[in-house]
């Protein structure tokens, strides 16, 4: 996707589901400029016309201070509540989007291919989910709102001083226009590599310092600690350079605004001093053309920051709206024609990304409803390979899969920070309490359920901290219960697990797992006792296939590893 697709996409987003906010918080924060100018020149008019009515009883007796003072009352209340107005609904239209990407960039990495190609380099998607969507918001907050706003005061400020002089108005406008909107263009362009080095720079810097956190045993006793301490510094030596660079960029947007506003505010001040002795305008119109031009260029240093990041912006635009339209690939898994079949293979071959090998080869396989199958094989003969395969995970070459709906029972427990309750429901999010204590009940859990405080809302650590792994693993269970999938998918599903709670979990596995079709991934013998049919894998190949009963099945059954 390029930039402009990618900018589309992101820019789509925001407009889709949240226009009318989008467009109320630009409104009001081209109020809250407007009352800001106003409220000053009528300010600036009426202090003026109130010295000089004072001059004299006369005038004095005949001056009209209640319209003006009301007027005043009324822009400043107008202004505080455009302001915050403006506060709530720009930032929660952004926040209620970004929450949005947030969940879109997700699945897009949750496709399988992304999927694969992101567990290489699972901080990339951490960065991607905090550091770049953090980085979107200046999009609308500190891009557009301040544009549409500057521009929109750069016109009424013309019109206004243009009622007093056209020449004044149209001469204003333009010098808004020019000065107000180039330099932060100008801007933008110089600061486009020190904000791109600097998103790079924060990044490194992250993940140099989570790999010392995490890996300082190792690093030590290879003696690479000190290396990794400097290349921390190094990456921190980046990043500050790269903020030195935006903030004088920054500053010399400042400086320039300054300076363009000064001018401005000269030229008014003579051209108005000008009419006022020819006699065209009065000394209170002065004034107010005077402060129209001192206000008017305020609202253009709001687009300072919003200029110098929009480099590290666009990066992230560049680097999220590819996923953000992302489909998944992997062509959907239609059930098998066969009767009282659930999964058929014919010839597939299959191969991780960037691997020369296939993983693998001509394997064809039939299953029966119900059946029981044990998949044994030595470590990297295509067994997890193959469940990827049958859940979709692994997109073949070549051959065709036909299955029931399946769920894949990973060696891995994937828990995240977050209560017992949103663990579970991961499984099914349309689940009730009862059904989450029913499935915590057949893992056997519930009597660790009934020693916690908060139950079902009691939370849990990063990966499940506050767990052992034989509960970690009894939950991961539970969320396969709730999962009503006919064909049941199991990578090793006691490695790791002490051989009580093996037995218990195998035991468990098997009572609700009756009426379904079960493939077992495994090379422990304690896994494999309760198959109908054990087949058997080295290098990609299904090599032989033996029932229940068999000599060869026994046979099979012996050659594994007891616990």
């Amino acid at each position: 996707m390029t930039g402009n697709s990618s900018l589309r996409a992101v820019a789509s987003l925001f407009w889709s589901g949240n226009r009318n906010r989008l467009l109320a918080g630009a409104l009001l924060s081209l109020a809250t400029v407007l009352c800001g100018i106003a409220l000053l020149g009528l300010s600036g008019w009426f202090i003026t016309a109130t010295a000089i009515a004072g001059l004299s009883v006369a005038t004095a007796l005949a001056f009209d201070v209640f319209a003006p003072s009301a007027g005043i009352r009324f822009l400043a209340l107008a202004r505080t509540a455009s302001r915050y107005g403006e506060r709530i609904v720009t930032h929660d239209a952004t926040l209620e989007v970004l929450a949005e990407l947030r969940e879109r960039l997700f699945r897009g990495w949750a496709v399988a291919g992304a999927a694969r190609a992101m567990a290489a380099r699972p901080a990339r998607l951490l960065f991607r989910l905090t550091n770049d969507i953090d980085a979107l918001d200046s999009l609308y907050l500190r891009v557009l709102v301040p544009l549409f706003s500057a521009a929109g005061a750069a016109v009424v400020a013309g019109l206004a001083l243009g009622f007093i002089d056209i020449r004044l108005g149209v001469a204003s406008s333009l010098f808004l226009l020019a000065v107000g909107l180039g330099v932060p263009t100008l801007a933008a362009r110089l600061a486009r590599k020190p904000a791109r080095r600097r998103a790079h720079a924060l990044e490194v810097l992250r993940a140099r310092s989570i790999d010392l956190v995490r890996g300082q045993s190792e690093l030590t006793m290879a003696g690479r600690i000190f290396a990794q301490r400097e290349a921390i510094a190094e990456a921190d030596r980046r990043l500050a350079e790269a903020d030195d660079a935006m903030n004088r960029t920054e500053t010399g947007v400042s400086i320039t605004l300054g300076i363009a506003g000064a001018v401005l505010l000269a030229a008014i001040l003579i051209f108005g001093a000008e009419l006022a002795e020819r006699g065209y305008i009065s000394a209170p119109v002065a004034a107010l053309a005077l402060l129209i031009g001192l206000t008017a260029t305020e609202p253009f240093a709001a687009l300072r920051r919003g200029a110098v990041e929009l480099g590290r912006t666009l990066t992230a635009v560049r680097r999220v709206g590819p996923r953000l339209g992302a489909q998944d690939s992997t062509p959907a898994i239609n059930a098998p024609n066969a009767a009282r079949t659930s999964i058929c293979l014919k010839h597939i071959t299959a191969v991780h990304p960037g691997s020369v090998h296939p993983a693998l080869k001509d394997v064809s396989l039939q299953v029966g409803h119900g059946e029981r199958i044990a998949v044994i094989g030595a470590s990297g003969a295509g067994k997890s390979s193959l469940l990827a395969a049958l859940a979709g995970e692994m997109i073949p070459v070549g051959g065709a899969v036909s299955s029931l709906p399946s769920v894949l029972f990973t060696q891995r427990t994937e828990l995240f920070n977050d209560t017992l309750r949103g663990n579970l429901v991961l499984a099914n999010p349309a689940s009730r309490d009862g059904q989450l204590h029913a499935a915590l009940e057949a893992a056997g859990l519930s009597r660790l359920l009934a020693r916690l405080p908060d139950g079902l809302d009691t939370m849990l650590g990063e990966g499940g901290a506050g767990l052992s792994t034989g509960q970690a693993r009894r939950l991961a269970l539970a969320r396969l219960v709730l999962r009503d999938a006919p064909v049941w998918l199991l990578d090793e599903p006691t490695e790791g697990l002490d051989r009580e709670t093996a037995n218990d979990v195998i035991a468990r596995v098997g009572w609700f797992a009756a009426g379904r079709t079960l493939v077992v991934s495994t090379h422990i013998r304690r896994e494999a006792e309760g198959a109908d049919r054990i087949v058997r894998m080295a290098q990609g190949r299904i090599l032989a296939e033996a029932h229940r009963g068999t000599a060869e099945y026994n046979s099979l059954l012996e050659g594994l590893r007891p616990e």
